[in-house]
Order: C-alpha cells, then structure tokens, then sequence
C-alpha cells in the first residue's frame, strides 16, 4: 500500500458520515509543499474504499462474488484552500442518494474544521464488462443504513 495514503489512525463512521484521515507527505506535494490537484482524487478513492470495507464489501468480492462493481461516472471538485505537506487531513464522506443501480456521494477533504476541496460524486454499478447493473440488495440495504442511520426496516 502507498505510504502517503494510509490512513494515519483508524477510520470509521460518524453518524451517517464516514471519516478518514489521512497525513500529506512530500511525495503528495509539488515544489512548492503544496498537494498536487488530483491526489484529493487519490485520498478520495481510498476513502470509498474504506468505507466499503467496514460495510463488510470488499471490492475484490464485489467483482468475484457479485460480478460487479462501482465506477466513478462523474465527478466534480471545487478547491477552496491547499493541503500542504505534513498537514494532518479527514476525507469525509457522505452518501446523499442510493438508488437501484448509482449512487451520489459529497466528499470533503477538511482540515480540522476547514474545509479545503469538496467533491461531487455520482457512482454506477457496471457489470465487469461494463455494462449497468443493479445494486446487490445486501449493498445497497448497507448504503441505505448509513445515509440515513435513523431509518428502521
């Protein structure tokens, strides 16, 4: 696993918002200390993934087991201030919808309190060949408990 993207100490969730963080080291940055646009991306990613994870969905068994799995179909990003090297970063996630076969996500990279890009996500189910597919039920059952926590059925 690359070293700048583990994650510096234990993600989880946080009512319906799941928190990982993540440390900025030099390979992160540009000449200037400054982290380099698309590594948000990168910080992004992994922290789906965790949040995978700790719902019990491993993407290598999402693919084997279910023949599926979820692909960015768009993304948008607005940078409101740098991350610079050494800073200590969360990637906060939050599923705003769950649908039959897509879901949208808000992710924000913050600094303690500060906000510093915020990302808009809409993902797909694809089958391995990439063509649409819908949610496992057990997944999307999942999805559903953390967007929206206080749900009961």
């Amino acid at each position: 696993m690359n070293e700048a993207l583990a994650p510096a100490q234990d993600s989880g969730f946080a009512n319906s918002e799941h928190v990982f963080p993540v440390r900025v080291y030099y390979e992160d940055t540009d000449a200037g200390g400054v982290v380099y646009y698309a590594n948000y991306f990168k910080y992004a990613e992994r922290a789906r993934t965790e949040m995978m994870r700790e719902l019990g969905v491993e993407s290598s068994r999402l693919m084997q087991g279910d023949g599926v799995l979820l692909a960015v179909r768009q993304c948008s990003a607005e940078y409101h201030r740098p991350a610079r090297l050494d800073d200590q970063l969360e990637i906060r996630t939050r599923l705003l919808e769950v649908g039959g076969a897509s879901l949208k996500a808000e992710q924000r990279v913050t600094r303690g309190s500060t906000d510093l890009v915020s990302l808009h996500l809409k993902l797909a189910c694809v089958t391995m060949a990439g063509k649409p597919a819908r949610l496992p039920k057990d997944l999307r059952a999942s999805l559903e408990n953390i967007r929206n926590p206080n749900k009961q059925g």
